[in-house]
């Protein structure tokens, strides 16, 4: 039971991560590799408002989500609206976002230095509580909470509001939903800037939960979210919140009964084994090319 939570804990993690992930991928067909950057400058930014600014991680979050919302707005402009009307779009995208992350990591680099970054000791509560013979930190049940709030409100928003069936619209036909009267640019701005805030989050969540934040964490976590995604079915987001918790179920078991060493292996191997059962991932739907 207590390695099912330490599950539920780091795979709400992914699952958030992977989420931002997918939602620009599902709604504008682009895959921004600037995210897992995003991850790590959140959580460098994290540490340095509570170790150095004084503040406490409750109202850091908040502050780490607004830049990570910035961030993405600045990823848009930057990395993907100048190439938009390009045939290569796709691929120009994926390139520019990959030089704007490289870019992100150097002046992570230059303002903090290859050392890992902590938490300041008395940063959060760390005593444990018990019940039914589990224990959990009141920190872990924070990060679950922060987790599924910021997932309901995203799906509310993608599933109920007006922006949501901009969304919708532009991911089922952009040029049908110009001339319906959707302002694409503008949903776009707010597709990203929602992505990277939720990337934000999931960074600072991350550095919490661990303690320690370091310039790699971005490109580790990489190859999980993309696993995620897959697992879950590329662009669904109902996919990529499943797919978190079945990573992190997997890592924490593998950990607990194999050994630490064979946590990305059974991990990768989830992965591998699910597409050869269902090659579109759990929530994903088949497409026909048509010649």
């Amino acid at each position: 039971m207590q390695q099912l939570l330490n599950g539920v804990f780091i795979g709400s993690i992914y699952a958030l991560f992977a989420i931002g992930f997918t939602l620009v991928f599902g709604i504008l067909d682009r895959l921004n590799l600037t995210h897992p950057a995003v991850f790590a400058v959140s959580a460098f930014v994290g540490i340095e408002l509570v170790a150095d600014a004084g503040l406490t991680v409750w109202v850091a979050l908040p502050i780490v989500l607004v830049l990570g919302a910035v961030l993405g707005l600045v990823i848009e402009r930057v990395a993907f609206r100048p190439l938009k009307n390009r045939p290569d779009a796709h691929f120009a995208g994926l390139i520019s976002s990959i030089a704007l992350a490289g870019m992100f990591i150097a002046l992570l680099q230059w303002r903090y230095g290859p050392d890992t970054r902590r938490f300041p000791a008395g940063s959060f509560p760390e005593t444990p509580i018990e019940f039914g013979g589990v224990a959990v930190t009141v920190l872990q049940v924070a990060i679950l909470l922060i987790s599924v709030v910021l997932m309901i409100g995203l799906t509310w928003l993608v599933a109920r509001s007006r922006l949501g069936r901009g969304m919708r619209a532009i991911a089922e036909n952009p040029t049908a939903a110009k001339v319906l009267g959707i302002n694409v640019d503008r949903v776009t701005s707010v597709t990203f800037a929602i992505s990277s805030a939720l990337g934000g989050v999931a960074g600072a969540l991350f550095a919490m939960n661990v303690n320690s934040a370091q310039l790699g964490m971005g490109a580790a976590i990489e190859l999980k979210g993309l696993a995620v995604i897959i697992v879950g079915g590329m662009g669904s987001l109902p996919g990529a919140l499943i797919g978190g918790l079945a990573l992190g179920l997997a890592e924490v078991f593998a950990v607990q009964y194999i050994g630490s060493s064979w946590r990305d292996l059974i991990a990768f191997g989830l992965l591998f084994l699910i597409l050869l059962v269902r090659p579109q991932g759990l929530f994903g739907a088949r497409k026909v090319r048509e010649v």
